[in-house]
């Protein structure tokens, strides 16, 4: 018998090489038994943020480059649950509604603490998304 890894969750960014990143990673890593995390964007980059990578190995032990990089909407199975990260450009549209919008600003070029700010606030929706979807 095969049993079911839960929901499908899908973080969207534009680029999806930083906040949608950090957010697959700390799904995985979090609440993996609970439901799948992917990540994409309707742009791609050629790397996951360095400073991303860099905070998420320090902070957590995470490698992000390991088994993540930058996907498009359609590299990812269709999700049940689509979250924005909060695109101050307007959201790609990708199918379906969005379930929510973290609202989160982009730390792109900001400093570690701005970094460390964000990654915090996508640990306590992570941490608050896994709760919900226990029950």
């Amino acid at each position: 018998m095969v049993l079911s890894m839960g929901k499908k969750v899908a973080f969207i960014c534009v680029h999806n090489s930083c906040r949608s990143q950090i957010a697959e990673a700390l799904g995985k890593h979090y609440a993996g038994s609970v439901f799948q995390s992917y990540s994409a964007g309707t742009e791609t980059k050629p790397r996951i943020n360095q400073d991303a990578v860099r905070l998420m190995k320090e902070l957590y032990g995470i490698d992000m480059e390991k088994n993540q990089y930058s996907k498009l909407i359609q590299d990812i199975p269709k999700p049940d649950i689509a979250i924005s990260m909060g695109c101050e450009v307007g959201c790609p549209f990708i199918g379906k509604s969005y379930d929510d919008n973290w609202e989160l600003p982009d730390p792109t070029g900001k400093s570690d603490e701005v970094f460390k700010d964000i990654i915090s606030r996508i640990e306590r929706k992570i941490l608050e998304l896994k709760e919900k979807l226990s029950d």
